[in-house]
């Protein structure tokens, strides 16, 4: 009986041992199926997972920590493909054929290093050390893994080539009278095997008997909510760490949980489209520092139509804002700045006011009054606008500073 196409019972004792079997057993990056180099989808099918969460796992942790891209070219050097003897790293010592070349596999060597110190830099990620909780989240989840379904799907590499050589026979010149009294050519002699293939295909994995719909998907969105909400109260209590850029990486942190939980229990999935989402606005919120906008959400629109009624600075976090200072009257001098987080701000001036302005935005667009700005990490914009009239009319400071969005200032 041939071990290749019968399911391997294997029991794993202590710690060393679960390594050297996995090391002994490790996922081959199959040929179909890919998204780059297989090595998301060998684990999915060494395990019998969905590789789309194997994907997620990938991606979430590669956005915070960064640890994610190292650990995936590792995989790329070190797991067969499934046509191949050896892994890339393991062809490069002389040990096998692998259809990697060597100086790609090389390349990826290199690259390996900087990714990895990337990786564990403090300003990569929310969290300081992200990268060091990427790595373990991933080791214990693959760890995990092969102690429960180890014994499962365990790859076969291509079968070893061997040589085969035609059977010859003497000629009748050569050969004397045979001893049983029979011409040579008479002889009844087996034909030759036919030389096997030189690789066999990779087992098709074996049937699976439909489990029920797993529950983990449910109770990890209503914990997700709890965590959300008592994140929510804390922050409206006063408790300054509880912002919105952590309430969301606690809330990511649960779907995690619950995603690796559902990877054993077949179950879960629809998380992904809740966690996806959360990462790019999580992703967005870190790029500006909400908390240097203090103010609030929402939208703000004020027309004031003397220069005491003009607040000295406007400050919200996010949302629109409408200034309108049309009305004023041209006899006082008015000073002012904006200062938002992100959103649409729009400032409308009178015609002839003289304005002296400053705009900055970090990313997004600016237009004021002509003087423009568009991209990320854009240079201050400044100038002296006098209207259609000239200098003369109502003096005007204005500075607008912002996160991300759009900035307008305008003649009314």
């Amino acid at each position: 009986m041939s071990g290749a196409a019968e399911r391997t019972k294997t029991h794993l004792g202590g710690f060393e041992e679960t390594l050297k079997d996995f090391w002994a057993s490790r996922p081959r990056r199959p040929s179909h199926g890919k998204k780059v180099a297989g090595v998301a989808a060998g684990i999915g099918r060494r395990y019998g997972i969905d590789p789309v969460i194997v994907r997620v796992a990938f991606v979430v942790t590669t956005i915070f920590g960064g640890i994610g891209l190292p650990l995936y070219v590792l995989g790329w050097l070190f797991f067969a493909s499934e046509t191949d003897e050896v892994s890339p790293i393991e062809a490069l010592v002389g040990r096998g054929r692998s259809s990697m070349s060597k100086a790609f596999t090389i390349i990826l060597i290199i690259a390996f290093f900087p990714l990895t110190g990337l990786s564990f830099d403090r300003g990569w990620g929310w969290f300081d050390g992200g990268g060091l909780i990427g790595l373990a989240f991933l080791v214990t989840a693959l760890y995990l893994l092969h102690r429960s379904r180890g014994q499962e799907n365990r790859p076969v590499g291509p079968a070893e080539e061997t040589m085969t050589y035609p059977m010859s026979t003497p000629s009748t010149a050569a050969a004397g009278p045979d001893p049983l009294g029979a011409p040579p050519l008479a002889w009844d002699l087996p034909d030759p095997e036919p030389a096997p293939s030189p690789y066999a295909p990779p087992p098709a994995p074996p049937r699976r008997r439909q489990r029920p719909r797993s529950k983990v998907g449910v109770a990890t969105f209503g914990i997700a909510l709890l965590v959300a909400g008592a994140g929510a109260g804390a922050a409206a209590v006063g408790i300054d760490w509880f912002s919105v850029p952590h309430i969301i990486g606690l809330v990511l942190g649960v779907l995690g949980v619950g995603l690796v939980a559902g990877a054993f229990v077949r179950g879960g999935r629809g998380l992904i489209w809740l966690a996806v989402p959360l990462s790019i606005v999580g992703i967005g919120l870190t790029s500006v520092p909400v908390g240097d906008y203090p103010g609030g959400f929402g939208d703000i629109n004020a027309a004031p139509t003397t220069a005491a009624e003009v607040q000295p600075v406007y400050s919200h976090t996010a949302g629109n804002l409408q200034l309108d200072l049309t009305r004023l009257d041209s006899s006082t001098p008015v000073t002012t700045s904006v200062h938002s987080g992100a959103g649409q701000t729009t400032i409308t001036v009178p015609p002839t006011a003289d304005v002296h302005y400053s705009c900055e935005i970090q990313a997004g667009n600016a237009d004021c009054l002509g003087s423009t700005s568009d991209g990320v990490g854009r240079p201050v914009i400044t100038g002296q606008d006098n209207g259609s009239d000239g200098p003369g009319g109502l003096q005007l400071n204005l500075t607008v500073t912002q996160g991300a969005g759009n900035i307008e200032v305008r003649r009314g």
